[in-house]
């Protein structure tokens, strides 16, 4: 679990101890969020679910729900800056607002369940609480209304336009509602997907080195020494081009599904490896590197989609419907010619 170096003491409601929580990041707020963005210690990221105190709420301070996943967390209590209120955390497993909506935890039922645990009733005068626009795909606010008599209030997109939104009397503009995917959204989770990936990228590294060094007569050290480093360098440019150059790219690479906008970079790097002189002296050799180089990025850019803001649910799995046999088609083709090529 996380180190609470967030904590700033406690306060006693209602016969309950709630913690008061700072509304401001530390050093090691800010060390596990680069930490988490390359993937490490990612499952563990979260927070108790329960209910946690901003300033010094009272009675009728704002009550804003989130999901446990200590990153959420760190955003929502940072941006409550100055403000006196409490915040509901819910059981999402340690996954975001978003993603945990989809996957059915941040729910009617997980905020029932939490309402009454907490006791919310007691804690605050009134019925209203505040959750992110981003959960509503979860959460049924006529039954919470019903089994609580507290109303839902869906606040901003992002945890940042917080402070705006109280002030507009808990209203969102059309701004606050608009749900961006810009360069830097795109750029942050890149670190996670390239060292997700790692092993896909072994895995092909080693593949590759080894066919490298296969000729009609046998298994060649000297192939290894001067075809190996060049297959690793050209799977290494195929995992970039599907896990940084098309999310980079993204609004500007033609194709509605992330599998073609994959092909289409993996594409453009292998015409660069080709000039480079990259992908081997025969016809058979340089068409299996266009069929491995275009199916490396174009899987690797198709997992992209659970990371981004154009797809729903069922848009992954159809696109995956017909990308992944694709994808596995191209790559066994890649290797079949390559291996024929040495051969011959």
């Amino acid at each position: 679990m996380i180190n609470k170096s967030y904590y700033n003491g406690s306060i006693s409601v209602s016969d309950t101890t709630v913690p008061v929580v700072l509304d401001y990041l530390g050093y090691k707020d800010y060390l596990g969020a680069i930490m988490v963005r390359w993937g490490i210690n990612r499952n563990n990221y979260r927070v108790n679910p329960g209910l946690y105190a901003v300033g010094k709420p009272n009675e009728s301070s704002d009550v804003f729900v989130t999901a446990n996943y200590k990153l959420t967390f760190d955003h929502v209590r940072k941006n409550l800056y100055g403000i006196d209120g409490w915040i509901l955390v819910l059981d999402t497993k340690g996954v975001n607002v978003w993603c945990a909506a989809g996957k059915g935890t941040f729910s009617t039922n997980e905020l029932v369940k939490r309402i009454r645990s907490v006791s919310l009733d007691k804690v605050v005068a009134h019925r209203r609480i505040i959750l992110p626009q981003l959960g509503a795909t979860g959460v049924a606010a006529h039954k919470v209304k019903e089994q609580t008599a507290f109303n839902v209030h869906y606040g901003p997109v992002r945890s940042s336009d917080i402070q705006k939104f109280v002030g507009n009397g808990y209203r969102a503009d059309k701004e606050m509602r608009k749900v961006t995917f810009n360069l830097s959204d795109r750029v942050k989770l890149i670190p996670n997907d390239f060292m997700y990936g790692k092993y896909y990228l072994l895995g092909a590294m080693v593949i590759l080195f080894l066919l490298s060094g296969l000729s009609g007569k046998g298994l060649s050290v000297a192939d290894f020494s001067t075809n190996g480093l060049t297959a690793i360098v050209n799977v290494l440019f195929a995992y970039m081009s599907g896990i940084i150059m098309t999310p980079v790219l993204l609004p500007f690479i033609p194709a509605r599904h992330f599998s073609i906008k994959g092909f289409y970079t993996g594409s453009m790097v292998y015409l660069i490896l080709f000039v480079l002189d990259f992908t081997g002296d025969s016809l058979l050799e340089n068409f299996s590197w266009f069929f491995i180089i275009t199916a490396i990025s174009s899987f690797l850019a198709m997992n992209f989609t659970g990371s981004s803001t154009y797809t729903s649910l069922s848009g992954v799995k159809k696109e995956m419907k017909f990308s992944l046999p694709l994808q596995i088609a191209f790559a066994a083709l890649g290797v079949v010619l390559q291996v024929i090529g040495k051969l011959i």
